[in-house]
Order: C-alpha cells, then sequence, then structure tokens
C-alpha cells in the first residue's frame, strides 16, 4: 500500500522506522513547520523532519491543514492510507482522502484518555495498566473505532518518561500490524473487523498545564507520588520551598517514594539530616524526596542538593 505518514516527536518517530525497516512504502511524511527554540529562539526541526531528512523522505510541513494547495499536493500523491501518530486534529478532507482510510496510534487503551496526555493522566490517577490502540479517524477527536490494541503493566513507581518509552516501542510494533491487517484485507476484498468505543468508559487526558503541576502536600502520599512520577520528566511537580525566611524559591521534585512511618507534623514540614536524607509530611505520612531541581540550578539527587543548601530547623515546602 501507498503511505503517507503523520507525525512530529521522537514518539512517531519509532513507528516510522518500523514501517521503514519492514519496507512500507511511505510517499511522504508530514510534520510540524520547524519552530524557534533555547535560549537563542534559533530554529529547529521536529525530531521526525531530522529523521526524515536521513532517510531521504519527502517531507511537507504545512502551516495551515486546510490550504488548498497542501491538501492538492496530498490527492496527488494518491496514498492508499494515511497514518498519523502524535500529530495535530485533521479536517475531514484529509482523514477521509485515501481509499483505505487514515488510522491513529494513540498512546492509551481507547476509550481511557481520550486526549493530548494519556500517558501523564494514566499515572496521575495511579492506573496499573495503560496501552496503546489503533482506530480509524472519525469527526471527533479519539472517538474512531477501534481496529487493534496492546495491553502494557504499569509498576507503582514507574514515571511517565518510562512508560512513554515502553509504549512507543509497543506502539511502533501495533502500527506495522495494524497496517499488515489492513493490507491483508484490501488484497483479499474483506472487511476489516472494528470495535466501537463504549461511551459509559471514556476518561479524558487533557493537556497538562502548570497548575495541575503544583504539589498540594495536603493530599494523600500515595496521590502526591503518583503526580510527581505522572509529571516526571517533564514538565516536572513543582512547589515551594520557604527556608525559614518566607524567601519562597521554586523546587521542581522528579522522584521519591513513600514511606510507612506516621508523621504528626504540619503538612509540608521537612525532616532531613542536611546530609543524606529529606522527607517530607504529607497527611500524616512521609513521603521521601529522591531527585530535585531548585530553580537556577541543575536536576541532581537529594544528597547532591544538600551538600550545597543547607535546610533550617523551620523549613518547609509550601
Amino acid at each position: 500500500m501507498k503511505i503517507i505518514f503523520f507525525g512530529t516527536p521522537e514518539f512517531a518517530v519509532t513507528a516510522l522506522n518500523k514501517l521503514l525497516s519492514e519496507k512500507c512504502h511511505i510517499l511522504a511524511v508530514v510534520t510540524a513547520p520547524d519552530k524557534p527554540a533555547g535560549r537563542g529562539l534559533q530554529m529547529q526541526m521536529s525530531a521526525v523532519k531530522a529523521y526524515c531528512i536521513a532517510n531521504a523522505l519527502p517531507v511537507l510541513q504545512p502551516t495551515n491543514l486546510k490550504d488548498e494547495n497542501f491538501i492538492a499536493a496530498l490527492k496527488e500523491l494518491n496514498a492508499d492510507l494515511h497514518l498519523v501518530v502524535a500529530f495535530r486534529m485533521l479536517p475531514e478532507k484529509i482523514w477521509n482522502m485515501p481509499p483505505m482510510g487514515t488510522y491513529n496510534l494513540h498512546a492509551s487503551l481507547l476509550p481511557k484518555y481520550r486526549g493530548a496526555a494519556p500517558i501523564n493522566w494514566c499515572i496521575i490517577n495511579g492506573d496499573k495498566e495503560s496501552g496503546v490502540t489503533t482506530f480509524k479517524l472519525q469527526q471527533q477527536i479519539d472517538t474512531g473505532k477501534i481496529l487493534m490494541w496492546t495491553k502494557v503493566e504499569v509498576d507503582e513507581n514507574m514515571n511517565a518518561g518510562e512508560l512513554h518509552d515502553i509504549l512507543m516501542a509497543v506502539g511502533a510494533d501495533l502500527l506495522w500490524e495494524t497496517v499488515q491487517k489492513i493490507e491483508q484485507a484490501m488484497t483479499s476484498n474483506t472487511a476489516l473487523n472494528f470495535m466501537p468505543q463504549k461511551e459509559e468508559e471514556v476518561s479524558h487526558a487533557p493537556k497538562i498545564f502548570k497548575t495541575d503541576c503544583k504539589i498540594d502536600w495536603s493530599k494523600p502520599v500515595a496521590s502526591i507520588h503518583n503526580l510527581i512520577r505522572g509529571l516526571s520528566p517533564f514538565p516536572a511537580a513543582y512547589c515551594f520551598l520557604n527556608n525559614g525566611d518566607d524567601v519562597l524559591k521554586q523546587i521542581k521534585i522528579f522522584s521519591g517514594k513513600t514511606l510507612d512511618e506516621v508523621s504528626e507534623l504540619t503538612n509540608g514540614s521537612l525532616i532531613t539530616d542536611n546530609k543524606n536524607f529529606m522527607h517530607v509530611s504529607c497527611s500524616g505520612k512521609l513521603y521521601e524526596i529522591k531527585e530535585l531541581q531548585v530553580e537556577g540550578k541543575k536536576r541532581m539527587d537529594v544528597s547532591s542538593f544538600l551538600k550545597g543548601f543547607k535546610l533550617a530547623s523551620s523549613a518547609k515546602l509550601e
């Protein structure tokens, strides 16, 4: 089959590489336009574009997906199938264009976690299971009929970055299996077996905003642990350190663990030997911080942080 691939970040690169390694006929790849990034605001290309350049794949970078010239270029390519991995919402003119349809790889077990941040919300909510799903696009985002899925277990200490990498690899394999299934149906002129999404099982995974990342130390320790690992390594959960002088320093927390010890201290109070450990009180329990980053400094483990920063006896996290 002749395929046009849509994708932008690293998650999409692994899927595209799998298709290319299996000798799929990729006519062209559509990715996001280059954009300024970093302190110098230098123009940077997407991970998918960099991969395409290295592998001599034609690249299209429309600023407007409804642009008639772009749509005409897609029509001229005359693809049998469109595949979408980590890309923005497509207009109906595009997803309805190829005769075999347009299929999306989504990093959740649909209909759970429809939306932009399924990996983060899965862990923030303490789920024990995740996975990837391929489905045929229709009008509303992430609502199409399911063709295939693969489940993945989520360990209680797994963070979003680790789950991302697992789903990235599993998703690439599933997308290749999906292409094989579609091609088999096309060549044998048989119908594909789809499963409709059950609306009563729908949950959502909206984009993560800064307000979602603020730690509330009055919450149960398990919820705090899930928030920290669900936002690690990016964008990272944060709070403010008050070292007894009412000067607040923002700190990001990347990892830690729940402790069985009971605490009678107020929420956010710190217990430390100022050498090796840093515990924070939350809802009658203690949470041990392992990795953090103070504003203006690099990410480091707690021991390294305490070597250069002495905590007062009245220090607390807010």
